[in-house]
Formats: structure tokens, C-alpha cells, sequence
């Protein structure tokens, strides 16, 4: 259960940090670049962690799956990016895959 904590908070954390990347504007802005980077680096070593007992495609599958609907909702609720039923429905998408992945794996 732990390992699937950290990688919870792994992709979390790849949520803030491609914020940061975005909000960086090319590493130019140098709070963000610091954020981007700090937040980067917590994201990948709990990845890493979580990767020690659980399988290899499942953990990165589920990693990028928070990060992307992260980063997809964070867009829409706080950047004002369109919405769009298609879009939304490939969110989703993403989201049960993850669950299946998750619900296939006894790790």
C-alpha cells in the first residue's frame, strides 16, 4: 500500500511541476524554474520508490495517467482552457485505464 501512496503523490507532484514548467515561461521566471525543479525531482524519486515493488508499466502508466488528467483539469479550472466533450471524454478514458491498471495489479 505504501508504494502505491508514493506513487499517488508522485503523479501529484508531476501535476505542480509541469504547472510550474508552464508558469516557468522557458525557465526565464526563476521562482517557477525553482518550483519546477524541486518538485521534479521529489516527483521522480518517489516514482522510483514506488517503482521497487511495483510492476514497471503499471506504475508509469498511472504516474503520467494523474499527471495528465492533472494537468488537464488544473488547465480547464484555473487557466481557462477550453473544455470540450471530447476532450473531457478522453480524460476519462485515461482515468479507467488507470483504475484498470490499478485494480489489476496485487502489488
Amino acid at each position: 500500500m505504501n508504494n502505491w501512496i508514493a506513487l499517488i503523490f508522485s503523479g501529484v507532484l508531476e501535476v505542480v511541476w509541469s504547472v510550474g514548467l508552464k508558469k516557468s515561461a522557458g525557465f526565464s521566471h526563476l521562482p517557477w524554474t525553482a518550483v519546477t525543479l524541486v518538485t521534479a525531482v521529489f516527483s521522480f524519486f518517489l516514482l522510483a520508490s514506488a517503482m521497487k515493488a511495483l510492476p514497471l508499466g503499471t506504475a508509469y502508466a498511472v504516474f503520467t495517467g494523474i499527471g495528465a488528467v492533472g494537468a488537464f483539469c488544473f488547465g480547464i479550472l484555473v487557466l481557462g482552457e477550453p473544455v470540450g466533450i471530447l476532450r473531457v471524454a478522453s480524460a476519462l478514458l485515461i482515468v479507467a485505464g488507470v483504475i484498470g491498471l490499478k485494480v489489476a495489479t496485487t502489488a
